[in-house]
């Protein structure tokens, strides 16, 4: 039973910092581009999803596709 003692205030703190820092890494990812950056990756997001919409196939009237 010797264990380690954990101050637990410590512990939040640290835990409190982590998800700060986590928080921020998104953030700094989101917001740290330029205008034409986020234009590019949304034009880009949407060519995907509009190529593959186009590539599916639709089910025949026998149920199969």
């Amino acid at each position: 039973m010797s264990g380690d003692v954990v101050n637990l205030r410590m512990a939040r703190k640290r835990r409190d910092r982590a998800e700060k820092e986590a928080t921020a890494e998104r953030n700094r990812f989101e917001h740290g581009r330029s205008k034409a950056e986020r234009e590019l990756a949304r034009a880009r997001n949407e060519k995907g999803t509009r190529d593959h919409d186009a590539s599916r196939r639709e089910p025949d009237g026998n149920g199969r596709k």
